[in-house]
């Protein structure tokens, strides 16, 4: 599990390959992905945006922005959490997502929260540190 806290929000993240989905003859590779976000501060908080940088094993970047997660903008009271699971198919064997939310209090402050890097890493593929 990958971890990052930013302004007393964490965010931790674990990576699964997804062999049913995936057909390496094909260069065709899936991997799910649970997102945790909770909130360990005194305010109240709604995520808004995000942003995501994900990188294949060849170097190619892509980038995804869009309102919210899974089509929700969740409110976070203190000592609440969040979490939810989405997927990422790359053309390579491995890659690196990492990336950030924008958040906004209840006083309409935004600010941005660093999600963290992680390996996306399947069998077919010599193990490596991405």
């Amino acid at each position: 599990m990958y971890e990052k806290v930013t302004r007393d929000i964490s965010v931790s993240v674990r990576s699964f390959y997804l062999e049913e989905q995936s057909s390496p003859d094909e260069d065709h590779f899936v991997w799910a992905y649970k997102v945790n976000i909770q909130n360990r501060g005194n305010d109240t908080v709604q995520l808004l945006n995000r942003h995501w940088r994900i990188t294949d094993k060849l170097g190619r970047l892509q980038e995804v922005r869009g309102a919210g997660v899974v089509g929700e903008q969740p409110v976070l009271k203190p000592g609440e959490s969040f979490e939810y699971t989405s997927g990422c198919p790359l053309e390579t064997p491995s890659g690196i997502m990492a990336g950030s939310y924008q958040m906004s209090t209840a006083s309409g402050e935004r600010f941005e929260i660093e999600i963290p890097a992680f390996s996306l890493d399947s069998p077919y593929d010599n193990a490596a540190i991405n």
